[in-house]
């Protein structure tokens, strides 16, 4: 049984005194909408702070529930930790092109005080389940599904391997910058006594 809303509601006559409330209101809450976008660009680095407290908590709960192997778990905390301030870049822009319009809407639903006898009746109409794909098509589709989900989890692994070799050099590298330009002069003193 599925609940359908109702499209036999009574057409409302709006009259003049609402109509020139409901565009003030729709002016104002302009307002809130640019009030909310000048207090994300002078708020700035408070946003950013509040965005990394959020990536930290968040970044470590979502690694800890989907990945239980304990070495891949912290080799993937610190991609994540690095990761940062790549993420900080694109929440800092989401955050200034969605969020004002998010909050002036959710601002909007809590000051309209709607009375829910006004809301659409949903009414209960029985459907059939409709069954598209046969058995075999299942079959075939969930074989498809699970040998992608192997090459993914694959590529994860390979992924991370690479990065953890990556990172390995990159370490090696940085701790004796001198070395390779050492070698470099032993071989040339050799070569030319």
């Amino acid at each position: 049984m599925t609940i359908v809303p109702s499209n036999h509601l009574p057409q409302t006559v709006i009259s003049p005194e609402n109509l020139a409330h409901q565009r003030l209101a729709a002016q104002r809450m302009q307002d809130v909408n640019l009030l909310l976008q000048n207090l994300a660009n002078s708020e700035e680095a408070t946003i950013k702070l509040i965005i990394d407290c959020l990536y930290d908590i968040g970044s470590v709960n979502l690694i800890n529930r989907r990945l239980r192997f304990r070495p891949l778990n912290r080799t993937i905390k610190l991609i994540a930790r690095v990761s940062k301030p790549v993420f900080r870049v694109i929440a800092w822009h989401w955050f200034q092109k969605n969020c004002p319009q998010l909050i002036t809407d959710w601002l909007e639903t809590k000051i309209a005080f709607e009375d829910p006898t006004n809301l659409p009746q949903e009414i209960a109409v029985e459907t059939s389940p409709a069954n598209p794909y046969s058995q075999l098509e299942v079959e075939r589709m969930n074989r498809e599904i699970n040998y992608l989900r192997q090459q993914v989890r694959w590529l994860a692994g390979f992924c991370i391997v690479a990065l953890s070799a990556l990172g390995v050099t990159v370490t090696a590298l940085t701790r004796n910058p001198d070395a390779p330009l050492q070698s470099t002069q032993q071989i040339q003193s050799q070569i030319h006594p």
